[in-house]
């Protein structure tokens, strides 16, 4: 399971994802939310899950789904016994470290495998997106070609560089 608000999906996200298929048969890739974020999102979760599975159709192994309450638990239900987290810095670290070990003592049969992004992309997020976005910068190089469209759409040309 690779989890993630992934408002708006990268291309950071997505190196994670296809390189997680080299390590695991089957990936659901699950969009987090929750009523308590503090975040002003772009897309809604609706948007989200409909944009990764536009992003994914052409790979059988990738499901799509989102969820609300304890990640763990839904794993559970889902029966992925493997979390994959990306980490772009060493600040990432600490936080997911803790939540690894969270969630391991919440279910012991779980595993987190920790992937840094491609080279190009450690500095890539989805609020540095969004933000690029809301004030009209380009943001054509940092998303897939499915996710630029709905930016366009969504806040306007300028995200293509046009």
């Amino acid at each position: 399971m690779y989890p993630g608000s992934f408002d708006p999906i990268t291309l950071g996200h997505d190196d994670i994802v296809r390189r997680s298929l080299k390590l695991v048969d089957r990936l659901i890739v699950t969009v987090a939310y929750t009523a308590t974020q503090v975040k002003q999102p772009l897309f809604e979760v609706r948007e989200r899950v409909e944009l990764l599975e536009r992003v994914y159709a052409d790979e059988p192994r990738v499901e799509v789904s989102s969820f609300q309450g304890l990640l763990v638990d839904f794993a559970r239900s889902m029966s992925a016994p493997i979390i994959i987290r990306g980490l772009r810095a060493v600040s990432d670290f600490e936080y997911e470290f803790q939540m690894a070990l969270m969630n391991r003592s919440l279910w012991p049969e779980i595993e987190v495998i920790f992937m840094a992004p491609a080279s190009q992309y450690t500095f890539l997020s989805s609020s540095l997106v969004r933000e690029v976005a809301r004030l009209g910068g380009r943001v054509a190089d940092f998303v897939p070609p499915v996710v630029l469209d709905a930016l366009i759409e969504r806040v306007g040309p300028s995200v293509a560089g046009e």
